[in-house]
């Protein structure tokens, strides 16, 4: 992934002022920052969401994308939302799915409506249809936003075997929680991004 002057403003209020990242492949980055300071913006940028007024970007080959409010539908159960992502995807079969799900311990709670489940359940689905087409580039906003000790726990694990894999993930949060686990790190303050400091193990 490649980003080059990225600005990007709200009327009169300059969020971003020239953001430049570059993310190898295989390597787990983060970008902490406090509250309001563009974090999501830049996510939304990155994914698509939004255009930016300068910069460009550049993501080789497939992505998923994570966002911290999760957008699902109350009414369906999980099982529903994965066979409509498995169509949007073109997916063949959800194999890759069931194994995230196993991972993160949503398998049992497959056949039950999203508006049952726990802010933490709900986000295990929300990273499921994330990872389920495999994407080479994982973009994730507060991505253990609700889950408990032991899937915070999964989630790391998980996210050490898809680097491992080659995959590239860029991890989004206003508290830099277990930067021991990342590859790089950035802090965003004042529209620009700053190398940070990972902690060694």
């Amino acid at each position: 992934m490649e980003v080059k002057g990225v600005h990007h403003s709200y009327r009169r209020r300059t969020v971003l002022r020239g953001v430049d990242l570059h993310v190898r492949g295989g390597v787990l980055a983060g970008i902490v920052g406090e509250n309001g300071a563009g974090k999501t913006t830049l996510l939304r940028i990155l994914a698509g969401e939004i255009r930016p007024d300068h910069g460009t970007v550049h993501i080789g080959g497939r992505f998923g994308y994570c966002p911290q409010h999760a957008v699902l539908n109350d009414a369906l159960t999980v099982r529903q939302h994965l066979h409509f992502f498995q169509r949007a995807f073109r997916l063949t079969h959800l194999g890759h799915a069931e194994e995230i799900m196993n991972v993160l311990g949503l398998t049992a709670r497959v056949d039950e409506r999203v508006g049952e489940l726990s802010g933490g359940t709900r986000q295990k689905l929300n990273l499921t249809l994330a990872l389920m087409h495999d994407p080479q580039v994982l973009l994730l906003d507060e991505p253990y936003q609700g889950f408990d000790w032991d899937t915070y726990r999964r989630f790391w694990a998980l996210a050490a075997r898809l680097c491992g894999a080659g995959r590239s993930i860029l991890i989004v949060s206003h508290l830099a929680y277990d930067t021991e686990r990342l590859d790089e790190l950035w802090t965003l303050s004042d529209g620009l991004l700053r190398p940070g400091t990972v902690d060694a193990p």
